[in-house]
């Protein structure tokens, strides 16, 4: 996971855990999934291929056996050290979290694993003396001479996850390890927010030289350095924001489109960036190279910038944006065929014409270009002895190729290293996944995905050229995002995923290659639902528009989102994608990013999304014990009375009985935007013997409440309205006396003073903005019901937040 477990982490996974009678998953006493141990275990042996140890808790509880079992008379030992071993090798099972009863916040962590009745009665008839050895628990010891008493307290709740049981529950065995998929064969996945408050963010790249960051390009033109834990760099990486060509219209496919550092950045401080920029009155793409700064590593220097390239744009769409070093140290740079529709520039397009730059694939080589000229033709370039065509080609026949990725290799056979991988968007009907290769034709305007675009052009092509390993129909998507074949470490049953998606429908894909036929299998990637997303930091939606996706350093996968597909909206998070059907092994995955000396203030992220939880559901009933005889009444074991913000929040949800949401494939409305942080003085382990908190009535979808700057505002302050399960502000691009009017009722009083503007009351910078151009007639009995753009859809900042004053006597003001 993207950031570090503490306490707090572990209590709100506790919280989330028990929300009733939902069907658990595999999951440790680490509170994270299971893993394929690297080599075999010498004494948990049932777990040496799935579990959740390693060698070195492997031999920790070998040692633990060793130290029991020579406590123990010769005839227990006979008898009990099969048990013994069994009982003590349950830390390494795949549901050791559940058998030991971590989930379940309202019970003490076990100090041995739940067990079946039949079990436990055998094993108390010849083994009981054991437990004083193996346990801890003063209320389990107590119970040793009574068996029914004792087996009732090792039983679970859910019997299908007793031991031994489990070991044979073809239920829980069956797909155990494996990617889950729903029951239409939807690959269920997780996200991590690692970025937010992102306008467009168009790109994020490393610059592969040991540091682990990263870079994240919005479509206005600055580009943000983020660190591994990442906190952002106040000063940006770039800002050539004034050079950019875009404008705040939604879907405007213009501005500053790609990135990529070059190979030997360590060494030559070389990145190169693809923008759109107006010259005398003509739109053009322009390719620029820009080195690093010698006074701070964490910017470049934008006196340095050198034009490598300008292509002439005809229209406002279709500017391509892509650029890749290849494994060759060669630069690729992919442009779209021009704009407009169905490539009308001359007899064939341009896509066809190889005597022009846009519709291709093009290759140059920008190496020792200090002197001379900007770059070089490769030598192997596919058509240097053309004299009908320009050098720089590579490949051609493409649309408007939108995201490229080259393909790692498998981390150990490097099968499939170097294959270059692109979505082409297409024009009314199809949207295509190519393999790019040298001096081939992607068919384009002939054909659209496999069928014919211009039927004319298409009967009179080629029977070379290439067609897509994948093309889909406008009723799933109608943009293609292209990805990146997963060759990460952390989430391991991913590898060889060709991951996609689509900027209109919010569509997740993947491709498989099949090797014995070299088809690629389509499968689709949702949402987890149920448990399948209930680990620390990870959540189970994301916003509609995918723009992009990204690498790390390491492999790993991300990609790109907002909410409101425009420039200069401040609404695009950048998601990292987690499979929680299984981790690597510990330590495997883990990287020692080098120094960064920073020279500007650092941002700490605060992640805003929140785990969707399908439907609120009661509290579990508690596991109450049975003391021995004599011993005094028993009371129910409970959490800790005193829970930070974040865990009142979750609390608050269950009793909000309008929080319904459903997390489904492509959310169709914005998830909540806050989570506040907290931690946790409760150790794992301990017990939790404090009364809960008596529950607070529960706050409805519309309820207000006044701030005036920090403090609760009475009569006057800032509006802040509560929905889905977390407050926010309110806008005042139309606020006036009759929604005023609307809050001050909610609030008991009976006339309105003044709606205030301009954040006459302060500025709510901690929260979301949930509500803009709200309309109201006066009568309505909330904001809800007045007319409004979509929840937290807005074109505004905090420094316009609303606010009233409110009077229970007529002013005259």
């Amino acid at each position: 996971m993207a950031r570090g477990e503490g306490p707090g982490r572990a209590l709100l996974l506790l919280l989330l855990g028990g929300l009733g009678q939902v069907r658990s998953h595999p999951q440790c006493l680490d509170f994270k999934p299971p893993f394929r141990p690297p080599r075999p275990l010498a004494f948990c042996v049932q777990y040496s291929d799935f579990g959740c140890c390693d060698a070195k808790q492997d031999r920790a509880l070998l040692e633990r056996y060793y130290s029991i079992s020579g406590r123990l008379a010769q005839p227990a030992y006979a008898a009990c050290a099969s048990h013994l071993q069994d009982l003590l090798c349950q830390e390494c099972s795949p549901y050791a979290a559940h058998l030991y009863d971590a989930e379940d916040p309202f019970t003490p962590l076990r100090t041995v694993a739940g067990l079946c009745q039949e079990y436990c009665e055998q094993m108390w008839q010849k083994c009981r003396s054991m437990f004083r050895y193996l346990s801890t628990d003063k209320e389990l010891l107590a119970l040793e001479n009574n068996m029914a008493k004792f087996c009732r307290y090792m039983s679970l709740d859910d019997v299908d996850y007793c031991f031994p049981h489990l070991l044979v529950n073809e239920n829980l065995n069956q797909n155990l390890g494996l990617v889950t998929a729903n029951s239409e064969g939807c690959l269920q996945l997780c996200l991590a927010e690692v970025a937010n408050g992102l306008r467009n963010p168009v790109a994020m790249v490393h610059a592969n030289d040991g540091t682990h960051r990263l870079f994240i390009a919005e479509q206005v033109g600055l580009i943000w350095t983020y660190l591994p834990d990442w906190s952002r760099l106040e000063k940006p990486f770039l800002n050539i924001s004034e050079a950019v060509l875009t404008s705040p219209w939604e879907g405007d496919e213009r501005g500053f489109l790609g990135i990529v550092f070059h190979p030997k950045f360590k060494f030559n401080g070389k990145v190169y960036v693809y923008y759109s920029v107006e010259v005398h009155f003509e739109e053009r793409i322009r390719i620029s190279e820009f080195r690093i700064s010698p006074d701070d590593m964490n910017t470049l220097d934008h006196s340095s910038e050198r034009i490598i390239l300008e292509i002439e744009q005809p229209a406002s769409n279709h500017n391509g944006g892509e650029l890749l070093f290849g494994d060759d140290g060669y630069l690729y740079i992919f442009t779209g065929d021009g704009g407009m529709a169905g490539d009308p520039f001359g007899s064939f397009g341009n896509a066809q014409n190889k005597s022009t730059l846009l519709g291709k694939v093009l290759r140059i080589n920008v190496d020792n270009n200090d002197r001379g000229p900007l770059y070089r033709i490769p030598p192997d370039n596919p058509f240097v002895n053309d004299p009908k065509a320009r050098p720089e080609v590579y490949a051609y026949g493409v649309r408007n190729m939108w995201r490229c990725s080259f393909d790692r290799g498998d981390p150990h056979t490097k099968e499939g290293k170097g294959r270059l991988f692109c979505g082409d968007v297409g024009q009314n009907k199809f949207e295509e996944i190519d393999i790019i290769e040298k001096g081939k034709n992607y068919g384009w305007r002939a054909r659209e995905g496999f069928s014919c675009y211009d039927k004319k052009l298409c009967s009179n092509s080629s029977l070379d050229d290439v067609l897509p390993i994948y093309a889909y129909p406008h009723k799933m998507g109608k943009s293609v995002t292209g990805g990146y074949v997963y060759r990460g470490c952390e989430s391991p049953n991913l590898n060889g995923l060709y991951i996609f998606g689509d900027f209109m429908s919010g569509r997740l894909m993947s491709l498989k290659e099949k090797q014995s036929t070299g088809e690629w299998q389509y499968t689709e990637i949702c949402m987890g639902r149920g448990q399948t997303c209930v680990f620390p930091g990870l959540i189970n939606n994301y916003y509609q528009y995918i723009i992009s996706f990204a690498e790390d350093e390491a492999g790993e996968l991300y990609f790109m989102s907002t909410g409101v597909a425009s420039a200069t909206a401040p609404n695009g998070v950048v998601y990292k994608i987690v499979d929680t059907s299984r981790r690597a092994p510990p330590g495997k995955c883990q990287v020692e990013p080098l120094p960064v000396k920073v020279k500007s203030r650092l941002i700490k992220f605060v992640p805003k999304e929140k785990l969707i939880v399908k439907t609120p559901i009661q509290r579990r009933r508690l596991r109450t014990t049975t003391k021995a005889p004599g011993s005094s009444t028993p009371t129910p074991v409970t959490p800790q009375a005193t829970t930070p913000d974040w865990v009142q929040q979750i609390l608050n949800l269950l009793r909000n009985q309008n929080r319904v949401q459903v997390t489904s494939r492509t959310p169709t409305t914005k998830p909540p935007k806050s989570r506040k942080g907290g931690k946790s003085g409760e150790r794992r382990g301990q017990r939790r013997k404090n009364k809960h908190p008596s529950p607070l009535p529960p706050l409805q979808n519309g309820a207000v409440r006044l701030m005036n700057k920090q403090a609760r505002g009475r009569d006057r302050g800032r509006v802040e309205v509560y929905i889905h399960g977390e407050w926010g502000t309110v806008c005042d691009d139309s606020w006036n006396a009759k929604a005023a009017a609307v809050v001050c009722r909610q609030l008991g009083f009976p006339y309105v003073v003044r709606a205030t503007k301009r954040a006459e009351f302060g500025e709510g910078r901690s929260l979301q903005i949930l509500l803009d151009d709200v309309e109201c007639t006066g009568e309505e009995k909330n904001l809800l019901e007045c007319r409004h753009a979509d929840i937290g859809k807005h074109n505004c900042s905090h420094k316009e937040d609303a606010g009233v004053i409110c009077s229970h006597e007529e002013v005259i003001y």
